[in-house]
């Protein structure tokens, strides 16, 4: 498999409605919508919405790890899975109707003892062959050491993979002291990367080339919100604006941007025009309900219309 995904904190996404949120009373709701989710499984599903293929592997357990794998046999998502005595974790998104605001609780996952993570690890290094693209996304469960995608990260190099990661605070500083190919930060991840306030466009792209200047990084994909998002590599800097459009729900935005961007890679896009592909399949995101994902015809009609015709 040309792409591989790696979810160390996996879920199953719950999205609902109801008309008001108040306390003290029954909040019903007359639909629910569960999806597979977590970082990379979000990307490996994405990836294959817009016609890809990737491969999922993640811990999993309890009823709710069955509920998983299920929802990721009905999408025709290849996967493999390490059994754990723990239990999957859920993630709830509650739209309140009348005021179209989201609100989003996430769960803290299972702790994971040093046998199921070192069983992942075993899990990624048997791939074979080695995925061109590892794309290592999402927190780290309880029980999983802080330099875990640094080992992650260790043996990418040793295997010729390109490793593109998606986390946050000290495991993607960890990682980072290895080096990956790619990062996607956003604004506040970057800022406590780097202890700057990256205020200004400059002090942006600055700490952005700095990251690449030490060696930690080929590759960063900073998304800035209704900011758009700026890359930074060895061709330069490119930044996106966002386009003006509804937005129904900001869930699976991030993972959507990520498939959009590996896909592309994959695809022989430079990596200027990936970029521009996944900021499409971000934008795509945005324009659809709770935890759906992207849409591949909304993704195809943003890329020519943020990056025109290629």
């Amino acid at each position: 498999m040309t792409i591989v995904t790696l979810t160390m904190n996996p879920a199953v996404d719950v999205y609902i409605t109801v008309e008001n949120i108040t306390p003290s009373h029954k909040l019903r709701s007359k639909t629910a919508r569960r999806d597979p989710g977590g970082g990379g499984i979000n990307v490996a599903r994405a990836v294959r919405i817009l016609g890809g293929e990737a491969s999922a592997l993640f811990p999993a357990g309890g009823p709710t790890g069955k509920l998983l794998k299920s929802l990721l046999d009905e999408e025709n998502i290849p996967f493999r899975a390490h059994e754990i005595s723990g239990m999957t974790r859920e993630s709830f998104t509650v739209m309140e109707t009348a005021t179209e605001r989201e609100y989003r609780f996430v769960l803290p996952g299972p702790e994971l003892n040093e046998t199921d993570w070192l069983a992942c690890l075993e899990m990624l290094q048997n791939c074979e062959p080695a995925p061109r693209y590892l794309v290592a996304s999402g927190s780290l469960p309880p029980g999983v050491p802080v330099d875990f995608y640094a080992n992650v990260a260790r043996w990418a190099r040793k295997a010729g993979v390109r490793l593109v990661l998606d986390t946050s605070g000290s495991a993607l500083q960890a990682a980072l002291e290895e080096g990956v190919y790619l990062i996607k930060p956003n604004r506040r991840e970057l800022m406590d990367l780097t202890g700057r306030e990256l205020e200004t466009p400059q002090d942006q792209e600055q700490a952005s080339r700095d990251l690449l200047e030490q060696g930690n990084t080929e590759v960063v994909a900073l998304t800035l919100g209704e900011k758009g998002a700026l890359l930074t590599s060895a061709e330069g800097s490119r930044r996106i604006a966002v386009p003006e459009q509804e937005v129904k729900s900001s869930v699976g935005a991030g993972d959507s941007f990520m498939a959009g961007m590996v896909l592309g890679l994959v695809r022989n896009l430079s990596v200027e025009e990936a970029f521009c592909y996944a900021s499409a399949a971000g934008n795509a995101a945005l324009l659809t309900p709770g935890t759906e994902l992207c849409r591949r015809e909304d993704v195809e009609r943003l890329y020519k219309q943020i990056c025109g015709e290629r």
